[in-house]
């Protein structure tokens, strides 16, 4: 079967029909949905008017005050639900973020795992919003520090991961206390209707079980860029985590603090690894062709930058050049596939500008080019591409969002730490060594300077356990693991005088009589 004739619609109406999303809803909008698989067609779905999204979020408020006085193991178990309905979903859900995205089937697949872990993860926290208790300076008073839900939590997600961003906001937010409400990227509505329709499930679940929960606790808003702005606007959303571009954080920060909101923003990766003298070379070249080739280069960890000792450059260089040459381009449907498409036209042309620009810069290119589109016109695969740069210039300190890998080769240590931290990103680092020196210095105060630092692995592929995030230009959020739970409560200090007498503190006296 070739890419054109896959049938990906009436499969996709099947999955979306299994997982309780009507019919009628893929139909009679204006919101076109298409497959980068093969370009095809999948939806047309109503948007939201900025004035209805406006009522959405003040409902979803009004679910707020209800919600917070629900005690959090019990909000815990409406995470628990949605954990198993997760399961139950996962090979349908799966399939879908593969057909909607493109990703591989494994990725498909292991992005809802994701969703799973994180209400893993989320179930056991309701059990420990925990504070603290501090050691005050008065006799008969007791000091001690609350943490209290937040208020409505604003997610913008974006195409990549279109589903696990989601669950990392939201099973923290929900047990927390918070009500959500969504906007997904325009080019990934159709996963999060399913999405929406799996919490539904479980929410109905829960309160058949006798849970009590409010109406619009989880809300969608399916539209365009003047709907985020409602959301990003809203008085009523004191949280907005915003996953996407550099660009868009830049737009979505200022307007947040012009009213002292708070944001958890998730935004650009330059992500660099250090490959040192005693790399084990096996294992640095399986960790270097996932992380710089899957996802076709699409995730906000994807390694971009390699900085090869020259000791074991013409060893390692080579074999990776023929590696991407070798790798299974095609259907993500497929499971011999490792690299699938590009989101979109867009996404390519971007990538063939830095290509001629890093041509430009001396950079030799190996791969890079187009591939099947006599098989599909309208989708855009291509081969990943390996450019030998003679330093960090050009398009390099730029993030294209596309799987180009740019390798340059060092002499001294400290030269290729200076240069692993010389971008405006901060996102993921790694490095390969058996050096404990190197690998130590690597994850210390003077090493990367990225909000994810990695040893003899990639710097992709982060498990939930961990705060997920990163520095300077990639935003300074924190969203999943870890303790990122505070960020979407808010923190109450308080003081309680057991006593009969009222001293102050600092030693101040007050007397009236």
């Amino acid at each position: 079967m070739t890419l054109a004739n896959l049938g990906l619609s009436a499969e996709v109406s099947a999955i979306l029909t299994r997982l309780g999303v009507p019919q009628a809803k893929l139909s009679g909008g204006t919101l076109a949905v298409r497959s980068p698989v093969n370009g095809e067609e999948l939806a047309k779905l109503a948007e939201i008017s900025s004035a209805d999204a406006d009522k959405a979020i003040s409902a979803a408020h009004e679910a707020f005050l209800e919600w917070r006085l629900v005690p959090a193991p019990k909000r815990g178990e409406l995470i628990r639900l949605l954990g198993e309905e997760l399961r139950a979903a996962k090979a349908d859900l799966g399939r879908l973020v593969s057909i909607e995205v493109g990703k591989i089937l494994s990725e498909g697949l292991g992005e809802v795992q994701e969703m799973i872990d994180i209400c893993d993860f989320a179930v056991g926290l309701s059990r420990q919003l925990y504070g603290l208790t501090i050691a005050t300076e008065r006799a008969d008073h007791r000091m001690m520090e609350t943490w209290h839900p937040l208020g409505v939590t604003g997610i913008i997600s974006a195409f990549n991961f279109p589903v696990a961003v989601w669950s990392w906001n939201a099973a923290l937010a929900l047990v927390c206390g918070n009500s959500t409400v969504w906007k997904p990227s325009e080019k990934t509505p159709l996963t999060a209707l399913a999405t929406q329709a799996i919490f539904e499930k479980a929410l109905a679940r829960y309160v058949a079980e006798g849970g009590k929960a409010p109406a619009n606790l989880s809300t969608l808003l399916i539209g365009g860029r003047e709907v985020g702005e409602v959301l990003v606007d809203h008085p009523r959303i004191p949280l907005v985590s915003a996953t996407g571009s550099t660009a868009m954080g830049r737009a979505v920060g200022p307007r947040l603090a012009t009213r002292f909101a708070r944001s958890i923003l998730e935004l650009g990766g330059n992500n660099a690894a250090i490959v040192c003298p005693t790399a084990d070379l096996d294992l640095t070249l399986r960790g270097v062709a996932f992380a710089a080739m899957g996802t076709a280069g699409q995730r906000c960890t994807t390694l971009r930058r390699l900085f090869v000792h020259e000791s074991v450059y013409d060893k390692l260089v080579p074999r990776l050049i023929q590696a991407y040459g070798s790798v299974t381009i095609g259907s993500p449907l497929q499971s011999s596939t490792l690299v699938g498409p590009l989101i979109d036209g867009g996404s390519y042309e971007r990538m063939q500008k830095a290509l001629v620009e890093a041509k430009a810069a001396g950079g030799k290119v190996s791969g890079g080019d187009r591939v099947l589109q006599n098989e599909a016109a309208d989708a855009f695969y291509v081969r990943p591409a390996v450019v030998e740069m003679p330093g960090q210039t050009g398009p390099v300190k730029e993030e294209t969002f596309a799987p180009i890998l740019y390798v340059m080769k060092y002499s001294d240590f400290d030269e290729a730490l200076a240069l692993n931290n010389d971008v405006p990103q901060g996102l993921s680092s790694s490095i390969f060594t058996n050096n404990m020196q190197e690998a130590e210095t690597f994850v210390s105060a003077r090493g990367s300077d990225c909000g994810i630092a990695n040893v003899n692995i990639g710097p992709s592929g982060a498990e939930i356990g961990g705060a997920f995030g990163g520095e300077k230009e990639t935003g300074g959020g924190r969203e999943s693991g870890s303790d990122a739970w505070k960020a979407y409560m808010r923190r109450a200090t308080n003081t309680v005088n057991y006593g009969k007498t009222l001293p102050l503190a600092q030693g101040v006296k007050f007397d009236v009589g």
